[in-house]
């Protein structure tokens, strides 16, 4: 399996190709002959990564959706005006939840910026369900993540309007990952990690059956989530003791930071551009 990150918030300096980067994320996932694109970022931009990276939007098997939010699934429009013929997405039944960021007394809408209806239009045959299951043979689509860990919060900034008289914390229930086995243990192929790392890996393990976690690719939200969630995620991950950990986007620089001191060379950068080789 091929893993190729189209989408980050950063461009590697000496970057061979002049890919653009923006606060979002995008995976392109290439596994027996087929390629499945996880997440789209924010704008078009991913597009042209895609090309600078020699993959027109045609040659696309699928499409998953991690959760709704602008930042991962912003750009979907845009894969979709280049198609010319539809395409499976793949989500959870969630995803068009009307959501917001609060800042002070800022609030914004975060959501997916484009209606259902809309993206039909341009061709999107939805796949939306709480449900795991097979996206392509080995590669499995978590369904709904269960919150069993206590000390993963989440983001207080994240916000639904709701049953609690006014805006209440976004638990993004939507918030899903893909799950990837060989003989060696699971990879979990991450958008944001909303559920919770810890959450999000445990769970992979009890619907693949596996026990070790090889490696992480994608967001892992340690970034804005508070102290004791950062450190004691972090202390998991060393006991996971996996081989490799590409982190991105919301993870932040202070927790990449932290996990290449604490993994050395099982840490990878995942910034637009980098590839990993996992073995089938």
């Amino acid at each position: 399996m091929k893993l190729t990150v189209v989408m980050d918030n950063m461009v590697p300096f000496g970057a061979s190709k002049p890919f653009v980067g923006e606060h979002g994320y995008s995976l392109l996932i290439e596994t027996a002959g087929k390629r499945v694109l996880l997440d789209a970022g924010q704008s078009e931009a991913v597009v042209r990564n895609l090309s600078l990276l020699g993959v027109h939007p045609d040659e696309l098997d699928a499409i998953v959706i991690s959760h709704g939010h602008f930042d991962h699934a912003g750009g979907l429009v845009s894969v979709l005006q280049h198609r010319s013929r539809p395409v499976a997405v793949y989500g959870h039944s969630g995803l068009f939840t009307k959501r917001y960021s609060v800042s002070g007394n800022k609030r914004r809408y975060i959501g997916i910026p484009n209606t259902q209806e809309e993206l039909s239009g341009l061709g999107a045959k939805w796949h939306l369900s709480e449900e795991a299951g097979e996206v392509l043979p080995g590669l499995m689509f978590s369904g709904t993540v269960p919150r069993r860990t206590a000390y993963e919060q989440g983001d207080s900034k994240l916000v639904v309007c709701g049953g609690c008289g006014g805006d209440c914390q976004d638990s993004i229930a939507d918030d899903t990952s893909l799950y990837y086995r060989n003989k060696k243990g699971l990879v979990v192929l991450s958008g944001c990690a909303h559920a919770g790392l810890v959450n999000t890996v445990e769970h992979g393990f009890a619907v693949t059956g596996t026990e070790t976690l090889l490696g992480w690719v994608g967001g892992t939200h340690l970034g804005p989530v508070g102290a004791e969630q950062q450190t004691k995620t972090l202390e998991q991950i060393e006991a996971y003791a996996p081989q490799f950990i590409a982190a991105s986007h919301c993870t932040g620089f202070a927790m990449m930071s932290e996990l290449s001191r604490r993994l050395g060379e099982r840490f990878v950068s995942g910034m637009v551009g980098q590839v990993i080789e996992v073995p089938e």
